[in-house]
């Protein structure tokens, strides 16, 4: 994400924060960990007006939701990230905040909500509908007019067929094949994939 949105002319990166305090002072691609989520007033009084959530997410996206939702209150805009070699149908529609990463297909049509991640080499074919928050994983393929709801994660190299429904805070594992509609909070994973019990976190 930072490696996307420091070659865009548009925006000068002057930090990052996290709420690890042993990065504090340390570097990432040349740009400083300056602290905590604690310094937005300040930078903002310091004339910052745009952020990026660089944070992704592995089966659980309250974490980066909340990221977005923390700067969209304290009044930040909130950039898009589009890498330069991904391939984005202007009949696309994209929702705010949205990252594309390298070499990922975006396609006639399809409808991202806010703050979705299309991660590398990931394809959304045409039609297809994600719902704010959704992540595609590197290399996933969705076939055309797939729906996934908000907050759903669709794993690294997953397969979805055309037309499947993919409901909001469901996790498709990563390798999964899902030839039927996903039920909402759900966990799938295998060839073809099958429910898993979840986790209690």
């Amino acid at each position: 994400m930072l490696d996307i949105v420091a070659r865009d002319v548009r925006w000068e990166v002057v930090g990052l924060l996290d709420p690890d305090p042993g990065l504090r002072g340390t570097e990432v691609l040349g740009v400083p960990v300056l602290g905590d989520d604690d310094l937005l007033p300040e930078l903002m009084s310091n004339g910052v007006s745009h952020a990026f959530v660089g944070l992704g997410s592995a089966g659980d996206g309250t974490p980066r939701r909340r990221l977005y939702e923390l700067a969209l209150s304290h009044g930040l805009r909130l950039v898009d990230a589009i890498h330069p070699s991904a391939v984005v149908s202007p009949s696309a529609f994209l929702g705010p905040a949205v990252t594309i990463m390298a070499e990922a297909v975006v396609n006639a049509a399809a409808r991202l909500g806010a703050n979705v991640i299309v991660n590398t080499g990931a394809v959304v074919e045409h039609d297809c509908l994600l719902g704010d928050h959704v992540h595609v994983a590197t290399a996933a393929a969705l076939g055309g007019d797939v729906e996934v709801g908000e907050g759903a994660h669709v794993g690294l190299g997953a397969s979805v067929r055309e037309g499947v429904r993919i409901g909001a805070g469901a996790v498709v594992a990563a390798g999964a094949v899902v030839v039927a509609d996903v039920p909402e909070g759900a966990v799938v994973a295998g060839v073809p994939a099958r429910p898993l019990e979840r986790s209690a976190r």
